[in-house]
């Protein structure tokens, strides 16, 4: 199970990668592999407000709807529309083109609520 170091992770299974002000915002290897085959992504409209732990995106697998939160507060400036296209990416490739929104964050404080790598693993028995 590749599980980054680089990154913060929420208890929901999404992973944030901080850049400065701005965070980019994916689902976890683990949580695509639970999902299988996605077949289905909406990425959150740019512009939208939200607060950790909200529901940001939502995506469809071949055996169930799941919803994709916030793992911080802030608002969206970008989507990832090449998921709508090809929404595989978040199976072949969840921590890279699979990614699916960036944020800009209100709270750099709320990063602390979040998991190291370490903490994710043991989180999924990994």
């Amino acid at each position: 199970m590749n599980i980054p170091e680089n990154l913060r992770y929420a208890t929901s299974h999404e992973w944030i990668l901080v850049e400065g002000d701005t965070g980019t915002v994916g689902i976890t290897d683990h949580a695509q592999a639970e999902l299988t085959d996605i077949v289905f992504a909406e990425p959150p409209a740019i512009g939208k407000s939200v607060k950790a732990g909200d529901v940001a995106a939502v995506v469809e697998s071949v055996k169930a709807a799941s919803d994709i939160y916030a793992p911080i507060s802030g608002e969206v400036v970008e989507r990832n529309e090449a998921i709508e296209a090809d929404p595989s990416l978040l199976n072949t490739d969840p921590f890279g083109a699979g990614w699916i929104f960036k944020i800009r964050i209100a709270d750099a404080a709320e990063l602390a609520d979040l998991k190291d790598a370490a903490a994710y693993r043991q989180q999924i028995g990994a």
